[in-house]
């Protein structure tokens, strides 16, 4: 599965994904939507029942988000599995790309919401991945990792570095539910969250080398 992104480069031309647009990032500007939109691209077509159950909120607030994610062309209803008692849905689209640095700032609130709403899902599933992990057979446990590496990087680096990372991630099979069959025996779901973190108020180097030595050539008592 492809979680919401936020990217710091052009969307991909796929037919299954959508870029956000002022109506879209509204839309999802609220942390039940975004995760209605991930369960329904994870485990494919559900009910709000279903769907209510898994984030533990009651049934009527998963059907009013579903119908603002219809209306805003998230999500639509699966015709061929509901019925008069129930309304199956599906997610109209595997990924969402959101690029707009433009569009974030005239709409600051929704981006910002909708941009939270990612990072706590993001999360909650390092969280429930660790909670299982000692439950898991040893070659996936060996499988885990969490690192990350401090690096000093123009914005045109840091750029070009989520574009190789993301061209590596291409490589490999991508998984939908109308694919898992067709897989490999042994494969599993592993979920790749990719984070490039801006940390500008790290003082450089040179800078803390130089502060004592001017403090030292220039006393001030």
């Amino acid at each position: 599965m492809t979680d919401p992104e936020v990217t710091p480069d052009g969307p991909r031309t796929e037919g299954d994904s959508v870029v956000l647009d002022a109506k879209g990032l509204r839309a999802l500007a609220h942390p039940v939507r975004v995760q209605l939109v991930a369960l329904l691209r994870k485990y494919g077509p559900s009910t709000a029942t279903r769907l209510a159950e898994r984030l533990g909120v009651n049934s009527g607030t998963a059907s009013y988000h579903l119908r603002q994610l219809g209306a805003a062309g998230f999500v639509e209803e699966d015709t061929e599995r509901g019925n008069a008692r129930e309304r199956w849905w599906r997610s109209v689209h595997r990924t969402t790309w959101f690029n707009d640095p433009e569009l974030a700032e005239r709409e600051p609130e929704a981006a910002m919401a909708y941009e939270q709403s990612v990072a706590a899902i993001h999360t909650l599933r390092t969280q429930q991945t660790l909670s299982e992990l000692q439950t898991m057979p040893r070659a996936w446990r060996n499988t885990f990792d969490m690192s990350d590496w401090a690096l000093r990087l123009t914005p045109e680096e840091a750029a070009a570095l989520y574009r190789e990372l993301a061209a590596v991630i291409a490589r490999y099979r991508r998984d939908a539910p109308e694919t898992a069959a067709s897989a490999p025996e042994g494969a599993e779901r592993v979920a790749v969250i990719t984070q490039i973190l801006p940390e500008l108020d790290a003082p450089a180097v040179s800078s803390l080398l130089s502060g004592p030595q001017e403090e030292e050539g220039n006393p001030t008592a």
